[in-house]
């Protein structure tokens, strides 16, 4: 029996770090339960997926995802601004995260700067526009049950 590579319909298990290209861990599940997903499911983004291909159970790869196929590049259009009163009765600060209801469910937006009358908020997600380490070690691959 050939050992089953990473690919499309195939359940992987595996550990993980996602970290900043100056070491900063963002993410990593080395020290808890591994994560398991089926490839092609959504839930980890294409890109990550991507650059799994062609791995098997056992391997470990330190993996570099460009802004393109993470998180995508930062977007100036992301950045909204706001009127001063809708924000009432909290206390700004540039970094703030705030939650935001849409139509489609709550979507976060971070505070870039504020005076009286005006608030800036950028949409992108925090870790667009930057290039980030990947790094895995890949505990099974199995055919997906379907």
């Amino acid at each position: 029996m050939s050992e089953l590579t990473i690919g499309p319909d195939k359940q992987v298990t595996l550990h993980f770090a996602i970290k900043l290209q100056d070491g900063q861990i963002i993410d990593s599940n080395f020290d808890a339960d591994p994560a398991t997903f089926t490839f092609g499911d959504g839930n980890i983004p294409e890109g990550f997926e991507q650059a799994l291909l062609g791995l098997k159970a056992g391997d470990e790869a330190e993996l570099t995802i460009a802004p393109e196929r993470g998180f995508g590049q930062h977007n100036a259009s992301n950045i909204q601004v706001m009127k001063r009163s809708d924000f009432k009765d909290m206390d700004l600060e540039p970094g703030l995260v705030v939650s935001f209801q849409e139509p489609g469910g709550e979507i976060p937006g971070v505070i870039v700067e504020f005076n009286d009358e005006r608030v800036s908020v950028d949409f992108n997600h925090p870790l667009a526009g930057k290039t980030l380490l990947f790094s895995v070690k890949i505990l099974t691959v199995n055919a997906a049950a379907g």
